[in-house]
Formats: C-alpha cells, structure tokens, sequence
C-alpha cells in the first residue's frame, strides 16, 4: 500500500468501511431479544428488545400486565420518540443499559466498535492539534519579522472568511427558496429527552466567545483544548516577542521552529494510519445508519448538498483560480487526504494536523501563510456549515408556516447566521447553539430541530469537508496577497 498515493487509500478505506457497513445494516442490521430472567428488575415480568439501523424499541411488561415502551426514532414518525440513543442514555441510563448489553444487533455492535478503534485515530490527531497549533502560530508569527505585516495578513484573512461565509449562506438561501424542501410534504415530529438548548441572544454569546478569547490561565486553556484562547494567546505571544525583539526573539524562534519540526514528524507518522482510521469512521456510520431513515427527509437532505455542491465545486475553485492564481483540480488533489478525512471524521479541528501538512508539503503553500490561516479557519471559518443553517433555519420555517419565509426574516436568517458562525465557534457543539440562535432570531420554535437530527451526522461530515476546503482555499489567496512579485498566469 505505500506506493499507492495517500489520498487514494483513504478514498479505499472511505469506501471498504462504507460498503462494509451497508452489507453489515442489510444482513444483520434487525435483532430481537430479551432481558435474561436473572436480570429482570422486581415487579417485571419480561423487558424485550428489538434493534434495527431505523428504529430501537425497548418493551417492559410489569407483573400486573402493564406495558411501557421507549423507542428511539430518529425520523420522528413515532410520537413521544428519542432521537438518539444518547437521549435514551440520559433520560433513561438503566434502559440504556440494558439495551447495550443484551439488545444490540450485530451492527450496531460492529459499527460501535469500528467508532471505538476510528476514536484511536482521532485521539492521535488530537493528541498533536493543540500544541501544534501553539507552535505553528508562533512560528508563523516570528517569521512575519514585523508587526505590520502580522496586521495585513490578519485582515486579509478576516475579510476572505467574513466574504466566502456570506456567500455560503446567499447560496444556501437561493437553494432552498429554489427547491423548497419543506413543501413537498410535511413531516411530524415529537421527540422526548433532546439535547438541553442553549438559549440566550445573539449579543450574550458573541461576548461570551470574546471573553474566550481573554484566558484567565493559558495553560489550563491549553489543557482543556479552548481553540479561542489558545489561538489568541499564541498570537499575542508571537506578537510581543516581536516587538520585544532582541535576544529573546533570538531564543524562542529557532525554539520553536524545533519544536514544529518535531510535531510535524509525529504528524507524518499517524497520517500513515489515516486509511485505516477513516475505514472504521465509515463502518460505524453506515453499519448503524441504514437509509431507511433518510427517506423522509430527502428534499432537505437534496437541498443542503446541491448548496454545499456549488459552493465547494463551483464559487471556491473560481477564487483559487482568480485570485490564489492557482490550478483548482491540482489543489482540490493536493488537498484531498484532508478533505477525506474532514468528511470521515466530521471534525475540522481533529483534521487540522493534516491540513497543515497538505497545504504546506502537497500544496505548496508556505509555512509562514499556512499557519497563521489555517488554526484560524478551523475555530471560525465555517462555510459549510453556514450553509447548513440557513438551508435548515428556512426549510424549519418552512414546514411550521407551511409556506416560505418572507424576505426580512431571509435577511435575518443570512446576518444572524453569518455573526453566529464567527461567535459560536469555540463552543462544543457549535452548530447546535447557532441553530437556536438563528430560529430565535425569526420567531420560531427551537424543538423542531428534532426534525433533523435524523441526518446530521451524514450532512455534518459534508458540511466538515467543505469547511476544511474553504480554510485551505483561504490559504492561496493570502499566499497570493501577502507576495511581493506577483505572477502574471495561473501556477501549476
């Protein structure tokens, strides 16, 4: 396997884990079974199981006759349903239990621990993303040599994430009012035990984020993997061991130059386990996935991919080729372990070790851009998933008024979205609380993100994919600005 490229095993391993986990759904993806009578509680009579990729349902009986049933429906079709097993873990933690121990089917037991050994690769990844993004923004930084430069290259950075995320929602905006997914039926829903909403407007989380970014104790920042702080700190440490300069400067750079080299290596060599990783990845989604559950929410899954589609096909290409002055298909190759890995793992900052790598070593981008663009793009460049929330947002609206919401309340969505995706980006979950900022911001109920839940985690790993593409698109341009002798024709 060493000879073949790295971006062509991982595309194999994406699609061994994937049709390994269909099979596994479509053969031994039902299962009905019981509670051991050993293990019945008191006053039971009997608690059975039954397990498909689409639907759990657990049943008790009590002594007396009486019946309880918890189903977990992430369609919403059945009434006081979970939608996941994590809300049947929380709500119900001993039915929960049970179900895992005695009522798996052998899919969801494959497919749980294919994601124990994919979460192998991942906690590998993690392992090197904090302190290499402390080292590559320092090092970057240091080798800006003066402060102005730092300035320049941060607005130009800022202005491209601020001007390619409003064009994700515009485009989000245009194909949902376009193919009006939630006028093509209606889907009812009434989940039990949802993840707790996070309320609050939009002014309370935008100073909570900026208050992020001020840590009371970097190293506990660094400890617990706040990306706001981290960042913000490693760019006023960069900053003032310029402007100190001296023999200080003289000591922390190559410092730290030494200490990138080394994690650059530990990088490499888990980036060689990277097929086998997004193997697993892909055999925990499909095995305990189905398609079962994608039917009834075919428009809106239609919707939010053709968005994503133009967006990373068509409008990013076009900035890479105008303005970063180079090849987009050369690039998107170059690129494409990352971009593999975005949408196996769903996890832009899990992935950031190897989009440092790719842009810097495949793509050609230099270091000092590379960097200092990249950690910033993975906390707050989110077009993919800019995209999702305005598509979501209007296609809810749509299905609660039963026709589309109107031009003001689209401008709301498109600036309430747009602020959200900066401001909420060092949250855990972050899609989450935008959800809810955005439906607060036009009058509409935040329980109907249950609706589609159903098929987050397929449209998370798309919209991932499409954020990492856009962070490293960022990448040519600021590479393009930040040159001082300007080539006239498209780069190889």
């Amino acid at each position: 396997m060493t000879s073949i490229p790295l971006h062509w095993q991982i595309l194999a391993g994406m699609l061994l884990g994937a049709i390994a986990g269909l099979m596994l759904s479509a053969s031994v993806g039902q299962r009905r079974s019981s509670l051991p009578e050993d293990r019945l509680p008191a006053g039971v009579r009997a608690v059975e199981f039954f397990d498909s990729t689409n639907r759990i349902e657990i049943r008790q009986v009590a002594q007396d006759g009486t019946v309880r049933h918890w189903v977990v429906d992430p369609s919403g079709r059945q009434p006081h349903s979970f939608a996941s097993l994590e809300s049947l873990r929380q709500a119900e933690p001993q039915r929960f239990q049970d179900f895992q121990r005695y009522g798996r089917s052998w899919a969801r037991w494959v497919g749980d621990g294919s994601r124990r050994l994919g979460g192998l690769f991942l906690r590998m990844l993690q392992m090197v993303a904090v302190p290499l993004i402390v080292t590559s923004l320092v090092t970057g930084v240091l080798g800006l040599d003066r402060a102005e430069q730092l300035g320049r290259m941060f607005l130009g950075t800022l202005a491209y994430f601020i001007a390619t995320t409003l064009l994700a929602i515009l485009v989000g905006l245009l194909m949902v009012n376009l193919i009006r997914p939630g006028m093509h039926g209606s889907q009812q829903t009434a989940f039990e035990g949802e993840a707790t909403m996070i309320a609050g407007n939009l002014a309370e989380i935008l100073l909570t984020q900026l208050e992020a970014m001020i840590p009371i104790n970097p190293f506990a920042a660094l400890a617990e993997g706040h990306f706001l702080s981290i960042i913000s700190f490693s760019l006023l440490f960069g900053i003032f061991t310029l402007l100190v300069g001296g023999r200080p400067a003289e000591v922390l750079r190559p410092l730290f130059e030494a200490a990138l080299a080394v994690l650059m290596s530990m990088t490499m060599a888990i980036i060689r386990i990277c097929p086998a990783g997004v193997l697993f990845l892909m055999l925990y989604a499909t095995a305990t996935q189905g398609w079962e559950v994608f039917r009834s929410l075919a428009w809106y899954m239609t919707t939010v991919l053709a968005a994503l589609g133009v967006h990373a096909l068509v409008i990013l290409p076009m900035i890479v080729w105008f303005i970063g002055r180079k090849h987009p298909g050369r690039f998107a190759r170059a690129m494409s372990p990352a971009l593999l890995t975005a949408f196996s793992s769903a996890s832009s900052n899990s992935t950031l070790p190897l989009t440092l790598s790719n842009v810097q070593q495949r793509a050609g981008i230099s270091h000092r851009v590379g960097s200092f663009v990249l950690p910033l793009g993975a906390t707050i460049n989110m077009d993919g998933t800019a995209i999702y929330q305005a598509v979501a947002v209007v296609y809810i609206g749509q299905l609660h008024h039963g026709f589309n919401l109107p031009l003001a309340q689209q401008i709301i969505v498109m600036f309430t979205a747009l602020l959200a995706s900066i401001g909420t980006a060092g949250i855990p979950h972050a899609g989450l609380v935008m959800m809810v900022i955005i439906l607060q911001s036009v009058g509409l109920p935040i329980e109907m993100q249950g609706i589609i839940l159903a098929v987050d985690r397929v449209l998370d790993m798309c919209r991932t994919g499409v954020n990492v593409w856009s962070d490293a698109c960022g990448c040519t341009v600021i590479e393009r600005l930040q040159s001082t002798s300007l080539p006239s024709t498209v780069q190889p």
